[in-house]
């Protein structure tokens, strides 16, 4: 730069430049740039005179554009917190939204429907495996009946207060996992290890949920837990081997006591129906067992009746009936030769005694009656006799 300089004094190392002299030079720049002077206007030794309106207009310009910076946009599922000098001000809806340029106003979006996700007990998305390191540290934990159990679950999470969740939360990640990690570690130390590790794995998600969600309200983090994923739950490796073994013989108790209860249930309604068959037998012979004495007394006592009136007629009835009830289930053939030349004619008595007997044909209405049968005497002579002796033998 020259020595004569206006901007710099006319001497080298006179001092830094004038501050008047610089906004003159500004001023003749811009008139120079808004076309009221320039590199072609003739130069004249008058002073310069300054403009305001210049000024105005830079002012204006800056203005308008420290004030363009406060306009924003805040999307749909977001809110955004606008605070003035670290004050909270207001929470804004989703739309375009205006705030005091910075350094008056700033705003912080926060996304409420986010759903971010944490691990307990490992680290890493992918499956069991180089992509996922475990932290026995806080996976390992102590059931109700002293044994010792590795559990890994997940937990997602959303926001439902953005106001909470700025300015009461340190590190968010961190107090939700310090969270869960304490409600699982109460339900599993309530909880025996075999309802931990099979039947009640949905239902200690469930209440670790509860309990995770009703610790977040308490401390107002503006959190709100939307699920617990149990990723693993098994035995610490050291016992892998004699846990399997018990639960293989857990199994095969099992196995067997359904296999029992199933014969029981095969068994238990035939005998019931045995039983009751039985029963209903025994109720039915004693029925026909009473019936058959009723039924006997009361021909006893007709018999006596009739035998007070004609004793020998009724003992001669009764022999004959007696006798025809035993000769008609006996299979022997009696052969009266008495009355015969003492020659006996071939008969098929095989066949006699196993053919059924002639049915008798009903004579019709126009036929003659059938004649009376003939009563042979000498039969009935020697049944007298018979019966006679036998009442004599059987008199003292």
């Amino acid at each position: 730069m020259a020595s004569n300089d206006p901007g710099w004094g006319g001497k080298k190392n006179d001092g830094p430049p004038d501050l008047d002299e610089i906004m003159r030079d500004l001023t003749r720049r811009l008139n120079a740039l808004f076309g009221k002077g320039g590199r072609g206007a003739p130069q004249t030794s008058a002073p310069p005179v300054q403009n305001p309106f210049g000024f105005g207009l830079i002012a204006l310009l800056i203005a308008v554009i420290w004030l363009g910076t406060g306009f924003y946009i805040v999307d749909q599922g977001k809110r955004g917190v606008v605070l003035r000098f670290g004050k909270h001000v207001e929470t804004t809806m989703p739309g375009p939204r205006w705030h005091m340029p910075y350094p008056v106003e700033s705003v912080n979006i926060v996304n409420l429907e986010q759903v971010r996700t944490i691990e307990v007990g490992y680290r890493g998305r992918g499956e069991a495996g180089p992509g996922r390191s475990r932290e026995l540290k806080e996976s390992l934990m102590l059931t109700d009946d002293e044994n010792i159990i590795d559990l890994q679950f997940a937990v997602q999470f959303n926001l439902k207060n953005p106001e909470d969740f700025l300015f009461n939360n340190r590190d968010p990640e961190e107090a939700v996992r310090s969270t869960a990690e304490t409600a699982i570690r109460e339900i599993v130390g309530k909880s025996r290890m075999d309802f931990v590790l099979y039947e009640g794995r949905a239902e200690v998600a469930v209440q670790a949920k509860k309990l995770m969600q009703d610790i977040l309200d308490r401390y107002h983090s503006g959190i709100n837990v939307v699920s617990v994923t149990m990723q693993n739950a098994q035995p610490p490796e050291q016992v892998q081997a004699a846990f399997d073994d018990a639960v293989k013989a857990g199994q095969d108790l099992e196995r067997q006591k359904n296999e029992g209860q199933a014969y029981a249930n095969d068994v238990i309604p035939k005998a019931r129906g045995n039983a009751a068959r039985l029963l209903e037998e025994a109720s039915g012979y004693k029925q026909r067992v009473i019936n058959e004495a009723q039924g006997n007394a009361s021909r006893f006592s007709q018999v006596l009746a009739q035998y007070e009136k004609a004793p020998q007629v009724t003992r001669q009835r009764l022999y004959l009936e007696s006798q025809e009830q035993v000769l008609s289930n006996s299979s022997k053939v009696v052969v009266d030769q008495k009355s015969g030349s003492g020659s006996m004619l071939y008969l098929p008595l095989d066949k006699l005694m196993g053919a059924p007997p002639p049915a008798v044909q009903q004579p019709a209405a126009s036929q003659q009656p059938a004649p009376a049968p003939t009563i042979n005497p000498d039969a009935d002579a020697r049944s007298r006799d018979a019966f006679r002796s036998r009442d004599r033998e059987s008199r003292p």
